[in-house]
């Protein structure tokens, strides 16, 4: 489904995923991934998210405000069941821990 070129240059089909939430720089994390030839699929879709074999947890924001969202959302549940690689970025790697002192959330 989406091709990319490992460093053995061997082309190898993953499924890569951009988790959409309402973060800032999902757009940017896309780009920089068609740059490098990875095709990658913007969702919210559950479903979706748990059958990538790659996930990337993309974000800008302030870390209350974001779980708020997940959490009313339910995608907060998903996250944290997703067994497969995950690559938090920015506000994403800090919501995957347990805390941010950052408005003294509980995250992830």
């Amino acid at each position: 489904m989406y091709s990319f070129v490992s460093l053995n240059n061997k082309e190898s089909t993953l499924k890569v995923v951009i988790i959409k939430y309402n973060a800032g720089n999902i757009c940017s994390v896309d780009y920089a991934l068609k740059r490098l030839g990875v095709e990658a699929e913007i969702t919210a879709d559950k479903e979706t998210l748990l059958s990538a074999d790659k996930v990337i947890f993309p974000g800008v924001g302030e870390a209350g405000t974001t779980m708020d969202y997940l959490r009313n959302t339910g995608l907060n549940e998903w996250i944290k069941n997703l067994r497969q690689p995950v690559l938090g970025i920015c506000l994403g790697m800090q919501l995957l821990c347990r805390y941010s002192e950052e408005g003294d959330t509980n995250c992830l």
